[in-house]
């Protein structure tokens, strides 16, 4: 283990939610101008067995896989196999069906092509054929017209993804990834765990009474900086009958005087609901184990399939901030706020440029030019290009909010305040 005495707050932070009985097993690492000067881990990786959390134990992150899955695609647009303002059906031709023939690769990115629930149940057989699933979705009629409002795409923002990057390099997200990304950088980062990973691999313990709300935002750390973004021009409003996106209102999150966190919590106790429809199918919970089971952490879901330690996180977001995983343009367009405002799924306000978040109510950043993206139940990856900064936290005792947790926002702020 490491930490540059400059962080010293990194590791009191560290220490503090492992004594307060808040972490079973966790890592953090951070990266300042391309050097390593956080890397810590303590814990259980397996509470059934004792297994020690060591330097190598990778966890499954969920939903820190779309930054990745994003950048595997804007890595082939910069190639010109792909253009993000295109229609999706240029590249793949049957998902023109259903009013779909306007959907562009930037509304799948940005969360806003209408299409965050699979409406026919996925069976398990299907959980690792990718391209089966994406099917079920190019069938589908949008839930709202496309890039008029946005919705969080928990799980079919990676089938999409997937399946655009597979129709034009002829491989899948996490093939990508080892060829291009983890494997020539040396990162310990899967999207897809090979078999000989997944042993070593952290036991996720379920939160004992899961409540899909987030957690207070922590509070900011660096003077001046805005944790909520001024929605871009162009943005597409909210939906139909919501306030249009705004930073105002009558608190974080609240979509100007509605009752959001009374609608969200209503949501969670709708089976029905679109949060629950969204999050739901496929069906983790059907395996034993639910995402310990080997076929997750091996099927390599483009929105919730890496398996990575805290270093190889860091890592990935300092080699894109780097430069080293797509231009300095390229980046600082994908990071222009596409979307922003009340979420169509989870109520609270969110904010996405292509396929990052940008700071809003569910990515609370102590700096207006953080982008990275969170995982349900805690796990949480950054980068700041402005100070060069890197950043990864995963854990197993997952928290029982969606977007986030304090225990990897009280990590941020302590980075921030030993810049």
């Amino acid at each position: 283990m490491y930490c540059d005495p400059r962080f010293s707050r990194v590791r009191e932070a560290f220490e503090r939610n492992f004594a307060e009985g808040e972490e079973l097993g966790a890592a953090v690492a951070v990266h300042l101008d391309g050097e390593l000067v956080v890397d810590l881990w303590d814990g259980v990786a397996d509470r059934h067995t004792g297994r020690a959390w060591e330097a190598d134990t990778p966890a499954f992150a969920y939903s820190c896989t779309k930054a990745v899955a994003a950048t595997v695609l804007l890595r082939l647009a910069e190639r010109g196999l792909v253009d993000v303002r295109a229609p999706v059906a240029d590249v793949w031709p049957e998902f023109a069906a259903a009013g779909k023939e306007g959907v562009t690769v930037e509304h799948v990115l940005t969360h806003s092509c209408g299409l965050p629930v699979i409406e026919t149940p996925v069976p398990v057989a299907e959980f690792e054929d990718l391209p089966a699933i994406a099917a079920r979705l190019a069938g589908q009629r949008p839930l709202w017209e496309p890039g008029t409002a946005h919705g969080y795409h928990a799980l079919t923002y990676g089938f999409l993804v997937g399946e655009v990057v597979r129709r034009v390099a002829g491989k899948s997200v996490g093939e990508l990834v080892a060829a291009e990304i983890a494997g020539p950088l040396g990162l310990d980062l899967w999207v897809g765990a090979p078999d000989d990973v997944i042993p070593r691999a952290a036991r996720l313990k379920a939160p004992a009474r899961p409540r899909p709300t987030p957690e207070p935002p922590a509070p900011a750390a660096a003077s001046g900086a805005s944790s909520t973004p001024a929605p871009a021009a162009g943005s597409p409003a909210a939906a139909p009958g919501s306030p249009a996106p705004s930073g105002g209102g009558s608190g974080p999150g609240t979509g100007g005087g509605r009752d959001l966190l009374g609608e969200m919590s209503r949501a969670a106790l709708d089976p029905g609901s679109l949060m629950n429809r969204a999050l739901g199918n496929p069906a983790i919970r059907l395996l034993e184990g639910g995402a310990n089971n080997p076929v997750i952490l091996r099927a390599g879901w483009p929105a919730a399939g890496v398996v990575t330690t805290a270093k190889g996180l860091a890592g990935f977001y300092r080699a894109l901030v780097g430069g080293d995983l797509l231009s300095p343009a390229t980046l600082q367009d994908a990071l222009r706020p596409r979307v922003s405002g009340p979420d169509r799924v989870l109520f609270m306000d969110t904010a996405f440029g292509l396929g990052y978040m940008r700071p809003s109510f569910t990515f609370p950043m102590p700096s207006a030019t953080a982008f990275g993206h969170s995982g349900m139940g805690g796990s949480l990856g950054l980068g700041d290009p402005e100070r060069k900064l890197a950043f990864g936290y995963v854990m197993n005792r997952m928290a029982d909010s969606l977007t986030g947790n304090l225990r990897g926002l009280r990590l941020i702020e302590a980075v921030y305040r030993s810049l």
